[in-house]
């Protein structure tokens, strides 16, 4: 499962983004990936490891939805079990 939310880009900065993906490991846990950063900048990734999908789910709507009250739009969502 992959998102894509963008911000709005400020006067004379680039457009922040952040994307979260959620993928099932080798061993059957679940890995949350986040990264963050400016369109042509750097960027910053952090991942969660868990162990059972339903818990890696809510992490990944929860973080989706902290960003979207920040003001980040979706701009591309990709997977079966994509949220709404």
């Amino acid at each position: 499962m992959r998102l894509l939310l963008q911000q709005k880009p400020t006067a004379g900065e680039a457009p922040k983004y952040v994307q979260l993906i959620l993928q099932q490991d080798l061993l059957g846990g679940w890995t949350l990936l986040r990264e963050t950063g400016q369109i042509g900048g750097k960027a910053q990734l952090k991942r969660e490891q868990y162990l059972e999908r339903d818990a890696a789910l809510s992490a990944f709507e929860k973080a989706r939805d902290a960003q979207v009250r920040k003001g980040f739009q979706v701009m591309f969502a990709q997977g079966a079990d994509a949220p709404r």
